[in-house]
């Protein structure tokens, strides 16, 4: 009866050890997703800055009437690039570059040799791939918040989550009100 009892307290120390380390690291793991997703949404970002300056530099000579459009789509970039990465302000920057993009795009329209253009065409499909590849970034990064989310509140790992001082700082990328209606092009 002895060993069977040494057996058990032997078995709930280790018990006792081994719940807390796997949940510890269940939730590092869970936070390091959300950090790495958060990342690769820069990372695109980034790329989307610096496609930019090529895609006006190729459209200045044709639409020399269009300098507003112009502005406001450099305008745009110098704002997305200067915000804190991750604010609301961020979000709103990049969310006006979008914006302004798009207007570019539609105005482009009118240019039948801006359209023909080579690069030009391959700008367009280099951005319209990296605004894709954004948009996956922010699904994942949304994806992974909802898990660390969930593992930060749920039970039991919310015992372990509030003893170790894990908190969830992030937000959830949302679609922005000037994004969620249809796209206005105006000529």
């Amino acid at each position: 009866m002895t060993v069977f009892l040494i057996i058990l307290a032997i078995a709930l120390v280790v018990a006792a050890i081994a719940v807390p380390i796997t949940y510890y690291n269940r939730l590092v793991k869970a936070r390091n997703r959300v950090d790495q997703a958060d990342s690769d949404i820069d990372v695109q970002l980034k790329r989307r800055w610096d496609l930019i300056p090529n895609l006006i530099e190729s459209v200045k000579g044709y639409m020399k009437h269009e300098k507003e459009t112009l502005d406001s789509v450099v305008k745009a970039r110098s704002a997305a690039m200067n915000a804190s990465a991750g604010t609301n302000e961020a979000r709103q920057a990049e969310n006006m570059l979008s914006d302004a993009l798009k207007s570019l795009f539609a105005l482009a329209e009118n240019y039948p040799d801006l359209k023909a253009s080579q690069n030009y065409m391959q700008l367009q499909e280099e951005l319209v791939d990296t605004e894709d590849k954004i948009q996956a970034a922010r699904r994942l990064y949304n994806s992974s918040l909802r898990q660390y989310i969930d593992q930060t509140q749920l039970f039991p790992s919310n015992i372990f989550a509030g003893m170790f001082g894990f908190k969830v700082t992030g937000e959830y990328f949302e679609v922005a009100e000037a994004e969620s209606g249809p796209v206005k092009v105006e000529f």
